[in-house]
């Protein structure tokens, strides 16, 4: 099956100041058809932030390859993003070396520090205390960010390692020009973030006011910690000055980010688990990200489904994708956490034998119960406000990234002289068995506590390979809603015949087991809707918008990138110097 590339016109931008990037945005919007994916001919970039895909772009033009602009990429977006991009977060990073055919997965992930316990968040009547959990002190996790960047280029980078900060460093230090979608942020998140003063100083202007659109946003102290990752590499913040500063906010806070804790963070290597999907091949993120598995999962069970027949939006297909999810859900309840914790039955879960078990179980003219729905039994045995980012390069080696600070803005607690904000991620632990997180998701033992052992995510990195090439890769951002939204992309391009862009912009449902509900964005029809209702679907207009893709590909000798145009100021960007592809 080939999927529907339909031609425009080719547009490379970039820009070196950030003013200019404003023009280039709307000249974007004038010229770029939205149905339409921007064209490349030696690479591309696709991120949350326009001015952060313009400094991967930046980087693929000096002779960088993929993975050394994904790390330039994402430490811009710890300056133009900072509610998601971040260094004081972890995450989840997917890399297809062309040289070698290898796919491979860093897990950068947060670990807990290392006098973590199993009941740290429960009060004294045993529940849970979730202030403790998400806005103390206590809610961070050891960042993993600059440790799994530096592991990254280590492997498999190009250029040398200072160069690749360099572009965020310049838009710390000078400024960049704020946005309508940062300034937005900003103003609605300014009671939280100016409960403390460090953020409340960094994030908004001296006499207390938020920033407005056109506004210079320079960000001082987050340059020279910028600095000293670059002159150091991840001993200046695990080890030197940057260190200290972490560990004097934890002590004036009392968390339990300490030397020990810091010193002892490593990323780790990972198999990617693979899996096909009608005959192409699909990688995505192991455990501790659930949202690979649980692809695989479900691209099984819809195998056994005439889906392309069915149509996108249709009742039929929403209703399938509904308890194809809700099975899934439920079995990452039970069966999913860290695997240097927790024997995970990966094997089993993305098995075509369990697809189609779990397949047979579904009936198409009547939603289930998710009471009557538990998880599976062994046989003999995100804040939404994630970012994602995808990057190609002339040479075919491809990266697939998503990190985090969990939370919009993290924890809001900012480390004073270092310019970030800490994490909040301990709250994907399970903090008690059986108990939601903010995100209504159900963990247990799995996902208990423990000194050292990283949470489980949602974070879906994945790419997609045809006849051993790579095809297309996408991730979004949305807490538990990642998942589903990355299987939506998947199946609009194989199944719906759709183009990066026009499987961007359909239109998403959710569901995950608990709550019991179905939840759809704006633009289904009406008639779909009663169907649902009519077969036992609680259904609810989705809360804000589902996911924020960032979607790049190669077909028939053209670069594609599509950003999804769900949340204002992504951009996909090709590098100016159209290199040849070997």
């Amino acid at each position: 099956m080939t999927a529907r590339f339909l031609p425009v016109v080719f547009l490379s931008f970039f820009f070196q100041h950030a003013a200019i990037a404003q023009v280039a945005e709307n000249a974007v919007i004038r010229y770029g058809d939205l149905q339409h994916p921007v064209l490349g001919l030696s690479g591309m970039v696709a991120a949350q932030n326009r001015l952060s895909a313009e400094s991967g772009a930046r980087i693929l033009e000096a002779g960088g390859n993929a993975v050394d602009a994904a790390i330039a990429t994402g430490f811009s977006l710890a300056v133009t993003l900072p509610r998601a991009g971040n260094l004081g977060g972890g995450g989840f990073m997917l890399i297809h070396d062309a040289m070698s055919g290898e796919n491979t997965a860093i897990d950068y992930r947060e670990m807990a520090p290392q006098s973590a316990t199993r009941d740290m968040y429960l009060d004294e009547n045993g529940d849970v205390d979730t202030a403790r959990s998400r806005f103390s002190h206590l809610a961070a996790g050891v960042p993993g960010t600059v440790s799994g960047f530096y592991a990254a280029h280590q492997k498999l980078g190009r250029l040398e390692w200072g160069d690749l900060l360099q572009p965020a460093i310049e838009q710390a230090r000078n400024g960049i020009v704020v946005t309508y979608d940062l300034a937005e942020f900003l103003r609605g998140r300014q009671q939280r973030l100016c409960r403390n003063d460090a953020a409340c100083t960094y994030y908004y202007k001296a006499d207390g006011t938020a920033y407005v659109v056109g506004d210079l946003f320079i960000q001082k102290d987050l340059a020279k910690s910028l600095q000293l990752i670059a002159d150091q590499g991840p001993d200046a913040f695990y080890k030197g000055d940057i260190a200290d500063l972490i560990i004097a906010e934890m002590e004036r806070g009392g968390g339990l980010i300490d030397a020990a804790s810091l010193s002892a963070y490593k990323p780790v290597f990972r198999d990617a688990v693979v899996g096909t999907y009608r005959g192409y091949e699909v990688v995505s993120m192991p455990p501790p990200s659930s949202g690979g598995v649980h692809i695989l999962q479900m691209l099984n069970i819809l195998e056994s489904f005439p889906v392309a027949e069915f149509g996108a939006g249709s009742a039929d297909n929403i209703h399938l994708l509904a308890e194809v999810a809700r099975l899934a859900f439920a079995d990452r309840s039970k069966h999913l956490g860290d695997p240097d914790y927790y024997d995970v039955p990966i094997d089993w879960l993305i098995s075509k034998t369990y697809g189609e078990q779990l397949a047979a179980s579904i009936d198409m003219q009547k939603a289930r119960d998710s009471s009557d729905v538990a998880s599976g039994v062994l046989p003999a045995y995100e804040s939404e406000d994630t970012t994602h980012y995808s990057v190609m390069d002339k040479d075919g080696n491809v990266v697939s990234n998503t990190y985090t600070l969990n939370f919009s803005f993290g924890s809001g607690i900012a480390v004073p002289g270092a310019g970030f904000l800490l994490n909040n991620e301990m709250d994907d632990f399970s903090a008690k068995p059986g108990i939601m997180n903010a995100f209504g998701l159900l963990g247990g033992e799995a996902n208990s506590v423990v000194a050292g052992k990283r949470p489980l995510s949602s974070m879906t990195p994945a790419m997609v390979f045809t006849n051993g090439h790579p095809w297309f890769t996408t991730g979004s951002p949305g807490g538990s809603r990642i998942i589903t939204t990355v299987l939506q992309m998947i199946i609009n391009v194989i199944d719906h015949d759709m183009n990066l862009a026009e499987a961007a912009n359909a239109p998403r449902m959710h569901h995950q087991w608990y709550p019991d509900t179905l939840s759809l964005e704006s633009g289904f029809s009406p008639d779909t809707i009663r169907i649902l209702k009519d077969r036992g679907h609680n259904v609810q207009s989705a809360r804000g918008t589902i996911g924020n893709t960032q979607s790049v590909g190669f077909r028939n000798g053209l670069f594609r990138g599509a950003s999804d145009t769900r949340r204002p100021g992504a951009g996909s960007v090709a590098p100016a110097d159209p290199g040849s592809r070997e």
